[in-house]
């Protein structure tokens, strides 16, 4: 916090710093003795009638009372990473989309939007990169008018927590009445300690999503637009541990290779064989491949509820890039 030179806390922001990310200091209980503070870092999405809101990293919105501020300032837009693979999150948010490709797609300015049959929120959603070239509310019009024609519901993915994210989207978003349905996180790390992690024994590579390869996916009843979504993407491999007598695989993952990257996706194991490193091996198996194209960094998906999962890619040398969210509007 900034600290004047008599020793006092000090705010330097105003509501002309909207959109800069800001560490704030505020007094919530005027009763106790010396006051009771809390402290709020994100992105300043509003200042309004007295009121700032601030959205963290994780895309929640925290409102402040403007006259109960005893501290602010402007701080850098993101802190730098001490360990992984330097990236930004436009190169990230492109390398994503690729590797999860929609049926059809058509531009909104610098928007993509996007439509698989209903298949996934990624390939069903608007990816708002840069501007959509046209005033916010006649954009979403658009958007409203070209999933309603596939019907669809209107569903944009927003992303927070880096340089360059969409923090004053999701606020506008929300001030409109969209909701946000499911927040998740971009992880990333380094490729070459994972591939060293297991040996490949015993893991199977292909180029498609076999019937067997299918049986131990999540996801039940795979259409043929499905089939076209997962296989998407500039290299993409498929990989599975055979099952006992000839059943479902014991344990599957997908990876897409793309320049420097490999996204790790689809990373399911059988529950009753479940902790004893076949997730592992399969991502593994996966890396030594995606090495041998060229890739050196990885990344992967996660939803913030997913306890188990987040354990297991943070054991890996994975840690958290930025978050996503996807809005969809309320009728």
């Amino acid at each position: 916090m900034e600290i004047s030179a008599a020793g006092r806390l000090e705010v330097h922001i105003t509501a002309a710093d909207v959109g800069k990310r800001v560490s704030v200091r505020c007094l919530t209980e005027t009763g106790t003795p010396g006051g009771k503070f809390t402290d709020t870092v994100g992105v300043l999405t509003s200042w309004d009638a007295g009121v700032l809101v601030i959205t963290r990293k994780s895309g929640e919105s925290v409102r402040v009372d403007a006259s109960s501020l005893v501290a602010g300032k402007v701080v850098p837009a993101a802190p730098a990473r001490r360990r992984g693979p330097a990236a930004r999150y436009e190169e990230l948010a492109r390398v994503a989309a690729r590797a999860w490709r929609p049926l059809e797609s058509a531009p909104l300015g610098e928007w993509e939007l996007r439509a698989a049959a209903g298949f996934t929120r990624r390939a069903n959603s608007v990816l708002p990169l840069g501007s959509p070239g046209v005033p916010l509310d006649e954009a979403l019009d658009v958007v409203r008018q070209w999933y309603g024609e596939r019907g669809l519901p209107a569903c944009v993915q927003t992303t927070t927590g880096a340089e360059g994210t969409q923090e004053l989207l999701c606020a506008e978003l929300e001030r409109r009445g969209w909701e946000r349905e499911v927040t998740a996180e971009l992880w990333i790390g380094a490729l070459a300690p994972l591939a060293d992690r297991a040996e490949a024994e015993g893991v199977v590579l292909a180029r498609e999503a076999d019937e067997a390869w299918l049986a131990r996916y999540q996801r039940k009843g795979v259409s043929e637009v499905a089939l076209k979504v997962l296989g998407s993407g500039p290299s993409v491999w498929f990989a599975s541990v055979p099952g006992e007598s000839g059943g479902a695989p014991a344990a599957i993952g997908r990876c897409v290779v793309d320049g420097r990257w490999a996204g790790f996706a689809a990373v399911e194991v059988d529950p009753a064989r479940r902790r004893r490193g076949l997730a592992t091996l399969v991502m593994g198996a996966l890396a030594r491949r995606a090495l041998e194209e060229g890739a050196s960094a990885a990344w992967l998906q996660v939803e913030e509820r997913n306890a188990g999962a987040r354990a297991l890619y943070a054991g890996m040398g994975f840690a958290a890039h930025h978050a996503y969210h996807h809005y969809r509007e309320i009728p």
